[in-house]
């Protein structure tokens, strides 16, 4: 191929990316009503508002949920009494104590009126909660969008089990003194780390080297894996909650009050292409899904990795525009990935994540207190019985648990042993092939 339609092609990706609104295949399915059903939670063209929440214990009693909102996500409104441009929000939060057996804790209503402000990106709310020590909860979130009538839901789980645990800190840019929601940070980032529970002595760092590693494929029944070593180094530093922190080398950062503690708040750093995928090299690894190890390693050792990169989807496609279509559909799985499943390793590292790319939005999500259930609907089977006219509707399902981790609350793992039908190998073939993977097309095995 020539190489300045190459060098074209592959540069015009991240503005495919950016404008991507559509995941699935040109085949359409059948919707059916589920009130307990929340797969709009990652399907960001049914959820068009997604804010953040971070979850502080200021005291033994007293909690505090904080929401975030993007300004560009909220419409606003001049018809009202004021006649400027208005948001109006709804926020209920039911807590619900998890170690009395979902027990409900408490209930918070808040109505907000968010008035636009001129080059304001964020708007922040704080929702004070009555807690106890010694406890594990989840905040079940609604927010209404009065004006525009929708309903968007969240689960934030948090606990009082411990004064020196994540939940205990406040981490904040340094120079906009911003709280950061997610504790993912760059090389040139300046951070403060705030306890809120006293004035420690001391700030112990604990450096853990970046997790690389890929889930296995769903139906192999390997144990998840997940980090097996403990840090490479541990600096001790006089603590200060204006002590401005940097961390410049890609890899997990551990901070403890405490020497004999693993207890505290961890930052990530993905390196300096992560949420973005704005270089050929971190575009790369992602098709560790799609490739053999030999193949991926060919394309990272590639001399022009842009061109390794090309050539791969247009051997997929089988022609430049129709690769084009799959780039832009799996790399915005992976933006979304990183969103919604980032833990102590980037979104689409996880098992979620693994998921979430090669099969897309899972049609139904059910949450429990302990993971959730996706489910991807199988072709429907239409019957006949004398009169009647029968359409059945089955689903391929993956149950994910939640697993408790020092570094994360987002850590889920894929129950292997009740995947093993999982039409892996025909959903990866129909990728190579150029065909987006949907389960319920049978056309495409």
């Amino acid at each position: 191929m020539n190489k300045a339609v190459i060098k074209s092609f592959l540069w015009i990706v991240p503005g495919l990316i950016i404008s991507a609104m559509v995941f699935v295949s040109c085949k359409t399915t059948q919707t059916v009503s589920d009130s307990k059903d929340l797969s709009y939670l990652y399907n960001p063209t049914k959820n068009p508002i997604t804010p953040q929440y971070n979850v502080i214990n200021q005291s033994d009693n007293r909690s505090v949920l904080d929401v975030k909102f993007s300004g560009k996500e909220l419409f606003f409104s001049e018809a009202n009494s004021k006649g400027l441009p208005t948001s109006e929000m709804l926020i209920t939060v039911k807590l619900f104590s998890i170690s009395q057996g979902r027990v409900l804790a408490d209930t918070v209503h808040t109505d907000l009126s968010i008035e636009k402000v001129a080059g304001k990106q964020e708007y922040l709310y704080e929702i004070p909660l009555k807690v106890k020590k010694g406890t594990e909860y989840i905040a079940e979130v609604k927010i209404l969008d009065r004006l525009r009538l929708l309903v968007m839901q969240a689960f934030v789980p948090f606990n009082t089990l411990s004064d020196i645990n994540n939940y205990n800190f406040l981490a904040i840019d340094y120079f906009q003194k911003s709280e950061l929601f997610e504790p993912v940070v760059r090389k040139d980032e300046f951070v403060n780390l705030v306890y809120l529970r006293g004035k420690p002595d001391s700030l112990y760092i604990s450096f853990y080297k970046p997790f690389r590693q890929i889930p296995d494929p769903p139906a192999m029944l390997l144990p998840e894996k997940t980090i097996d070593y403990g840090p490479d180094t541990t600096v001790v530093l006089p603590y200060s909650d204006t002590l401005p922190m940097m961390f410049p080398k890609d890899g997990i950062y551990m901070c403890t009050i405490r020497r004999d503690t693993a207890e505290g708040y961890a930052f990530m750093n993905f390196g300096p292409s992560f949420p973005g995928m704005n270089t050929p090299e971190a575009m790369i690894e992602p098709l560790a899904y799609l490739t053999t190890p030999d193949e991926l390693d060919q394309m990272r050792s590639a001399p022009r990795p842009k061109v390794a990169l090309d050539e791969f989807w247009i051997k997929c496609a089988n022609n430049v525009d129709k690769a084009r279509e799959l780039i832009r559909i799996y790399y915005t799985r992976v933006q979304y990935a990183d969103l919604y499943f980032t833990s102590y390793k980037e979104g689409w590292r996880t098992e979620r994540g693994m998921i979430y790319l090669i099969y897309g939005p899972p049609d139904k999500v059910y949450k429990s207190i302990d993971g959730e259930t996706w489910g991807y609907r199988k072709p429907i089977v239409k019957s006949t019985w004398g009169t009647r006219y029968i359409v059945k509707e089955e689903y391929l399902y993956f149950n994910f648990k939640r697993k408790e981790s020092i570094f994360t609350n987002n850590d889920y793992y894929l129950s292997r042993s009740e995947t093993l039908v999982s039409f892996w190998a025909q959903a990866v073939a129909c990728w190579k092939k150029g065909i987006v993977f949907r389960l319920d097309n049978p056309e495409e095995f």
